[in-house]
């Protein structure tokens, strides 16, 4: 199999490997904005270089880890080229331009991945098994946690689509995952208060949402990307029966004041690539698989248009300082 990579940043340098190692992956061509960084990326992986428009002749599917501004235009210029592929969320920032990528592959009849990574993390998985067996009993709240440990440069943040949509969404995206229900409602706040570049972004830095699901349970969604403790992405389910985390563990950047309670990590996690390593090398197994038809798509492209409108939900709410009813338009 020839596969097509766009981006060699972190996350793209990071798929590049993961890809010329596995097994049914007979050769690699990457593309990026910089061609020098491509270069660099393949030479360390053994890949081929090629331009962005060039590298969708002769391949059998692409991953696209590109700017995100970019990601609706590829996914729609791979499914012209009747091509399957994978892209890292988000499909666009706003719906409109999620929308329109999304009937562009289903006009084509082709395939799109989305990477909610989190869904190949063996913790969430573990937790969506004993929800769904019923071992909690009766669901009836549920809190996440998602935490940054120092800000994105502030060029990035105008770009990101703010906090819901670019971190938030994760939270979303697994909480349906995990539950197998839906958000019916949310009430969300944030708080600028970290940094003028979050004011001037008209973002911000710290944020809470209150979710109700379509059978009453209750969740909290939060998010800051100023938790210098170090990175920490948590759920935690709380039933009738039963109570279960996912993400706690010897390096939670989380320290007990409690008489014989643990510490501080000697080595909290640093980062999202560090956490969820194993969940994004999954992922790309996952995506070859679906591409041999070995496998039904473990996220589509709706998948991800139904976070995008809980984070939308979200945003509203925070302007508007009141409860949003997340709905889905019939003309999707």
């Amino acid at each position: 199999m020839r596969i097509g990579l766009i981006g060699t940043g972190r996350i793209g340098a990071f798929h590049a490997e993961v890809l010329s190692r596995h097994r049914d992956v007979g050769s690699l061509v990457v593309a990026d904005a910089d061609p020098a960084r491509a270069a660099v990326v393949a030479e360390a992986v053994g890949a081929t270089v090629a331009g962005v428009e060039e590298l969708f002749d002769g391949v059998d599917a692409v991953v696209i880890a590109s700017a995100t501004a970019s990601h609706a235009g590829l996914i729609g210029r791979a499914a012209r080229a009747g091509l399957p592929a994978f892209c890292e969320k988000p499909i666009a920032v706003d719906l409109p331009g999620t929308l329109d990528a999304l009937r562009e592959v289903e006009s084509a009849g082709t395939t799109l991945q989305i990477g909610f990574m989190r869904r190949f993390d063996a913790g969430y998985a573990a937790a969506r098994e004993r929800v769904r067996s019923g071992e909690l009993g009766r669901l009836h709240t549920v809190r996440a946690v998602t935490a940054d440990p120092a800000p994105p440069p502030a060029a990035y943040l105008p770009l990101s689509g703010g906090l819901y949509r670019d971190c938030l969404v994760h939270d979303f995206d697994i909480l349906r995952w995990v539950t197998g229900r839906e958000v019916v409602e949310v009430y969300a706040t944030g708080s600028d208060a970290g940094g003028a570049m979050f004011r001037d972004a008209d973002d911000v830095d710290t944020a809470a949402a209150i979710l109700t699901l379509d059978d009453g349970t209750l969740a909290t969604a939060t998010a800051t990307r100023c938790n210098g403790a170090g990175y920490d992405v948590r759920m935690e389910l709380a039933g009738e029966r039963g109570q279960i985390a996912v993400g706690l563990d010897d390096r939670t950047p989380l320290t007990s004041t409690e008489p014989g309670g643990p510490g501080a990590p000697e080595r909290p996690w640093p980062g999202f690539l560090e956490r969820f390593a194993p969940a994004y090398e999954a992922e790309l197994h996952a995506f070859v698989r679906l591409v041999r038809g070995e496998t039904a798509n473990p996220c589509d492209g709706r998948e991800a248009l139904a976070a995008l409108r809980i984070a939308e939900a979200c945003e509203r709410s925070r302007r508007t300082r009141r409860p949003v009813t997340v709905t889905a338009p019939a003309t999707d």
